[in-house]
């Protein structure tokens, strides 16, 4: 039988990794196909290899396969720093940005993290970064706005006089080039 050859193999195996990984279910076949492979006399150096993982991590998942069997291979809870906000918290921050600052009793007219910090920290006691309350802006589905500039309403004749550069001098008109 005549060897297969997949066109543009380097593209097409990063583009079968990251299909992998986008799904739970597609994770847990990889990971079982990686314990297969050793329980069939393979290192895990080679299924490391052979599948595009690391050594340790296959000896992970042989090593969880054999204390909890197959669960030990389902995608559970990833470690990580417990959200600071309770969920019930985070439904009244989502309400209270879907209202204007003013309303809240603020001077602002538009939420930043700056603001969304001090909120948080007044009402539920919880100091955040601003850097960290814009990230709860993209996790609660908001998107940055910026504000017009207060310029966009100012005086025409006022930002003539303020420009730098002199308008352009008209051209004197030439008449019809003579011959001569």
């Amino acid at each position: 039988m005549r060897k297969l050859v997949i066109a543009d193999a380097e593209v097409m195996r990063l583009a079968i990794q990251q299909e992998i990984a986008r799904s739970e279910e597609s994770r847990y076949d990889h990971r079982l196909h990686g314990v297969l492979l050793v329980s069939q006399d393979l290192s895990c150096y080679q299924v490391a290899d052979w599948l595009g993982e690391h050594p340790r991590t296959v000896e992970r998942w042989v090593h969880r396969f054999e204390t909890r069997g197959f669960a030990g291979l389902q995608e559970g809870e990833r470690a990580g720093r417990p959200p600071r906000l309770t969920p019930r918290q985070m439904a009244a921050v989502d309400r209270a940005l879907r209202k204007p600052p003013r309303s809240l009793g603020y001077a602002q007219t538009l939420w930043d993290g700056k603001l969304l910090a001090h909120h948080v920290a007044q009402r539920y006691g919880v100091p955040l970064g601003a850097r960290q309350c814009q990230r709860l802006f993209h996790q609660l589905g908001f998107r940055r706005r910026k504000p017009r500039p207060v310029i966009a309403q100012a005086d025409p004749a006022a930002q003539a006089a303020f420009k730098k550069t002199p308008p352009p001098r008209p051209r004197p008109r030439r008449g019809p080039l003579e011959s001569g």
